[in-house]
């Protein structure tokens, strides 16, 4: 199994950057994705997680309204537009692969998650 992550980079305040994760070596149509992000100096944490149907839906509350997570099932992967960038979103963003037919549901602990990517740094900054 493989997760390539891409699309990280600087951005500014209030601007805007689209994370991809491309995976393969998994039936992609089974497994709700995630985006995990782990600052300098502190815990990874959830930002987003879409369940194999794209039906459930969740993020975390420093994201709603800013970030959008979605996933093309055609082509294996799962995208977060970041809008409204701050600087507290810096951090290397992790996508991760939870093996759940269930379509309605989605879970936040990364512990759930048995694939990971290698990540992607974000640096917000003006």
């Amino acid at each position: 199994v493989q997760l390539q992550a891409s699309g990280g980079g600087l951005g500014q305040p209030g601007g805007s950057l689209r994370l991809s994760c491309a995976a393969s070596g998994l039936r992609f149509n089974r497994y709700a994705m995630a985006w995990f992000r782990q600052a300098p100096g502190k815990e990874r944490e959830f930002v987003a997680a879409i369940s194999w149907s794209s039906i459930a839906i969740k993020y975390t509350d420093a994201v709603k309204g800013r970030f959008t997570i979605s996933r093309d099932n055609a082509k294996n992967t799962v995208y977060l537009q970041m809008n409204s960038l701050k600087p507290e979103d810096t951090a290397v963003y992790y996508c991760a692969a939870d093996q759940r037919p269930e379509g309605a549901m989605v879970v936040t602990g990364a512990r759930h998650y048995e694939h990971w990517g290698q990540g992607t740094q974000v640096t917000v900054s003006s």
